[in-house]
C-alpha cells in the first residue's frame, strides 16, 4: 500500500464524511495545530524514563488528542456518526493531576520566562502549542460548533503543561526565571 494518494496535489484534503476542503481551511489548520501538540507530547515522553509517572498520563492525552482530531475533522451535522468517543472525564483528570502537583509547588506570583531544563522547556513549548490549537479550535467553533469538552480539554492542557514545567524545575532544583510580578497582585 502506498502512503501517497496524489489527491491533495490540487490543494484540497478530505475530511470525515467524504467532502474535500482547502488545505488551509480552519478545520485543517486546527487539526494541524493539535497534531503538532501531539508530536511535542511524544517528544516530551521520549525524554522521560520508561515507567515515569507521567508516561501513562501523557499517552492517555495523546490518544485523546487523536479522538479530538477526528471530531474536529467531522462537520457538526454528521458528528453523531463519528465512532470515536470523547473522554469527557479527561478534563477533570487533568485538573486532579495539576492539583496534586500544585500542592507541592512554591507560590508563584510572577510571569515566568520559559526555559530551564530541556524537559521543562519542551513542556512550555507544549503549553504554547496547546494555546494555539485552542485559538484555532475557537475560530472553527464560530463556524461549525465543536463539542464543548474538546475546547475545555485544550484549555486545561495548556495549564497542565505549565504546571508540569514548574514541577520539573522544582524537582531538579532549577530556579524559575521570573519576568515580572502579576499586575493584579500589585494592586491594593
Amino acid at each position: 500500500m502506498k502512503i501517497y494518494t496524489r489527491t491533495g496535489d490540487a490543494g484540497t484534503t478530505g475530511i470525515h464524511g467524504g467532502s474535500r476542503v482547502p488545505k488551509d481551511d480552519i478545520r485543517i489548520e486546527a487539526n494541524g495545530c493539535i497534531d503538532e501538540l501531539n508530536s511535542m507530547i511524544g517528544i516530551v515522553r521520549s525524554m522521560l524514563p520508561e515507567g515515569h509517572d507521567w508516561q501513562e498520563k501523557l499517552f492517555t492525552i495523546q490518544k485523546e488528542l487523536m479522538v479530538v482530531m477526528s471530531h474536529v475533522a467531522t462537520p457538526n451535522e454528521i458528528r453523531h456518526r463519528n465512532p470515536n468517543q470523547l473522554n469527557e472525564g479527561l478534563v477533570s483528570q487533568c485538573e486532579a493531576w495539576m492539583d496534586c502537583m500544585t500542592e507541592q509547588l512554591s507560590d508563584n506570583g510572577y510571569f515566568l520566562v520559559p526555559g530551564g531544563t530541556p524537559l521543562a522547556a519542551h513542556l512550555q513549548y507544549a503549553r504554547t502549542l496547546a494555546r494555539r490549537a485552542e485559538r484555532r479550535m475557537w475560530t472553527l467553533n464560530r463556524q461549525d460548533s465543536l463539542p464543548e469538552c474538546t475546547l475545555k480539554l485544550m484549555n486545561r492542557l495548556s495549564d497542565l503543561f505549565f504546571v508540569m514545567a514548574r514541577y520539573e524545575l522544582q524537582q531538579q532544583s532549577w530556579p524559575e526565571e521570573k519576568w515580572q510580578k502579576f499586575a493584579y497582585k500589585n494592586r491594593k
